[in-house]
């Protein structure tokens, strides 16, 4: 469906078709790059502001409230941009989009800010990965087409498998030691090594008592408890998406009316513009194709 006069664009222009050739290269060399980095990086901002140090101190990383925090804050923009990629195109891979973008800029920030700069070690603000949580939740919606299955489904599975993936980059600081007398984890050791200005040691240890040893079961107590909230969040960040997504098409039914629709895969007949908001007449001839409005001929 033609919304854009591409054809009346390139007349316009004069250019010869090399020229148009060059000129859209131009723009996915450095266009869509830009906009990559661009969109993602408020996506950083966005979870390292609600995220914060939970997921950026190897300290930090706990049973209970990495466990939770993380997966509730890093599904919701996730969830608006696979509405857009969803609705308008029909490709299902929002999630990893977003999330791949967020440890690219995680990364760079970590190398060069912190390793180079600060001389901390990287596997001490080292992020988590999520890139298998979001290809699970990009695969259901693939599989089911709906949102709603998604939200169900797929967010639980986001939630729930986050410890697991993460485990193997991050269970050796769960090993319990006891250093003069006193029960710590090796992530715990490590922060007292690796002293920061500003943080009080006792928001610092956040496993007390004997839940450093025998937590395990704390693990997916949290883990159930993100998954019901991240449902929620990816639910509404999705409308969201729905709200500020203002794009839409026009679609033929069978008898030539012409309907108003935001969804690029609506079949076009007379009963279903009916019954979501069919404008009548349009003020197009009958007979008005989608192509034809494209160009410019209606």
């Amino acid at each position: 469906m033609a919304l854009f006069r591409t054809a009346e664009i390139i007349k316009a222009s004069k250019l010869p078709p090399e020229g148009v050739k060059l000129s859209r290269m131009i723009d996915y060399v450095y266009f869509l790059p830009i906009a990559y980095l661009g969109v993602f990086a408020t996506f950083h901002m966005h979870f390292d502001l609600l995220a914060g140090d939970w997921d950026f101190w190897i300290d930090w990383k706990d049973r209970q409230f990495w466990v939770t925090v993380t997966p509730v804050v890093s599904v919701c923009y996730p969830g608006a941009v696979m509405y857009y990629f969803w609705t308008f195109y029909r490709q299902p891979f929002g999630a990893t989009l977003c999330l791949t973008g967020l440890l690219v800029g995680k990364w760079i920030t970590i190398v060069f800010a912190w390793y180079w700069w600060a001389n901390f070690p990287m596997n001490f603000v080292m992020p988590a990965t999520m890139v298998p949580s979001a290809l699970i939740l990009d695969c259901t919606l693939l599989l089911t087409r709906s949102w709603m299955l998604t939200a169900i489904f797929g967010v639980w599975a986001f939630a729930m498998i986050f410890y697991p993936e993460n485990y193997f980059l991050f269970g050796y600081s769960k090993q319990p030691m006891v250093v003069d007398g006193q029960l710590l984890s090796l992530g715990d050791y490590m922060g007292f090594t690796y002293v920061r200005t500003g943080t009080p040691e006792y928001i610092r240890i956040i496993e007390v008592g004997s839940l450093r040893t025998f937590g395990g079961h704390t693990v997916w107590i949290s883990a159930f408890f993100s998954a019901f909230l991240s449902m929620l969040m990816f639910t509404i960040w999705w409308q969201m998406g729905h709200f500020f997504g203002t794009a839409y098409f026009w679609v033929k039914g069978k008898r030539g009316k012409l309907s108003r629709m935001n969804d690029v895969m609506v079949v076009g007949t007379d009963e279903f513009a009916v019954t979501h908001g069919a404008i009548p007449n349009a003020g197009f001839p009958v007979g008005t194709t989608t192509a034809m409005l494209g160009e410019g001929k209606a």
